[in-house]
């Protein structure tokens, strides 16, 4: 990897001091910082309010990411757009762009590949590459946001990757994100998805922010956890909800329970009567994911009768719960599949 500083992962006290030991005056860091966070600029020469010997030093003396766009997915059925982008160092990441009446929402990826190998989803078959810097987070956002000449409202970080196994640039990438000095998006417009990281949830928690963590919990109980996902050998199901309560506490942020449904396997009577007892008295609100069926995973999603079975089943025990609209059905909607393909092609 190239040793020369990455200046979009800068924020703007480190921007300044960057530019000054160049020689430049400071105000010249607020204007570079403009160009990356607001203008969104994918590149230096775009900069023409920036000295030419400046932009030339910029070149020669740090690094520009601006991701390329390698191949985009568009729904014939409800306009969710997939994105593959090409990483500097020839990694490809996957991104998502969908339309919802409160605006458009979009889910980055973190890392190029995933470590946490869960048995039913394709981001984790190749294992963990490399955890992406948080100007390649920021970058997705960005070229989405420039290709469909939308602003993005809405940031969530469940693709590929484990957001808390990227802790410190995941926290550089929410502080740039929300900065009212770059694309300003509120915190609570911020969802991060976690399979349970214990340390980093509760590190997190007390950094008082007020995104929306979501937990990947998928299973009623530990055993059943345990099998789908390795994780769970690492952090006891008991010690996540734990840190989940934990979270709350110190947040105030009520907390979110991802559980994709997979047939046969957790969507019974009995699995939405033990979820129930689970999170009995906790502030939470359940997502139900029918799950989107991986060619090297036998795991299939439920019929909807089944889905809608289990959501009342979880309604008659008082737990807040929906049924995730499924997006993009007619493209390679699940996690991790086009950049797989695309990789096993290459």
């Amino acid at each position: 990897m190239n040793e020369k500083p990455d200046i979009k992962s800068m924020n703007i006290t480190e921007l300044t001091e960057f530019v000054t030991a160049l020689g430049e005056k400071p105000f010249r860091a607020r204007q570079l910082y403009q160009w990356m966070h607001q203008k969104l600029s994918s590149s230096i020469d775009e900069m023409t309010n920036l000295p030419l010997a400046f932009r030339e030093t910029l070149k020669r003396e740090s690094r520009y990411i601006s991701l390329k766009q390698v191949q985009v997915q568009v729904s014939k059925e409800d306009g969710t757009r997939k994105y593959l982008f090409l990483l500097e160092d020839g990694n490809v990441i996957e991104s998502v762009r969908m339309r919802y009446k409160f605006g458009n929402s979009v889910c980055i990826s973190s890392q190029a590949g995933c470590r946490m190998a869960c048995r039913f989803c394709a981001s984790g078959i190749g294992g963990l590459v490399r955890g992406l810097t948080p100007s390649e987070m920021l970058e997705q956002i960005y070229r989405i946001q420039e290709d469909i000449g939308e602003r993005v409202s809405h940031v969530v970080v469940m693709g590929t990757g484990e957001p808390l196994d990227n802790y410190e640039n995941l926290l550089q990438f929410i502080a740039l994100l929300c900065d009212d000095k770059g694309l300003n998006i509120g915190q609570r417009n911020l969802t991060v998805s976690t399979c349970g990281i214990v340390p980093n949830m509760r590190r997190l928690a007390e950094e008082k922010l007020q995104i929306t963590l979501a937990l990947s919990l998928h299973a009623p109980s530990q055993a059943k956890r345990k099998e789908l996902m390795p994780v769970a050998g690492t952090y006891d199901m008991y010690e996540v909800l734990g840190a989940c309560q934990y979270y709350f506490e110190q947040t105030g942020r009520r907390m979110t329970f991802e559980y994709s449904l997979l047939a046969g396997v957790n969507d019974g009577d009995e699995d939405a009567k033990a979820l129930a007892d689970l999170l009995k008295g906790m502030n939470c609100h359940v997502n139900l994911i029918p799950v989107n069926p991986v060619t090297e995973h036998k795991f299939r999603g439920p019929e909807p009768k089944r889905v809608l079975s289990f959501k009342n089943n979880l309604e008659k025990n008082g737990i807040n719960v929906t049924i995730r609209r499924e997006m993009g059905r007619d493209i390679d909607a699940a996690c991790g599949q086009l950049r797989k393909r695309y990789v096993e092609g290459r």
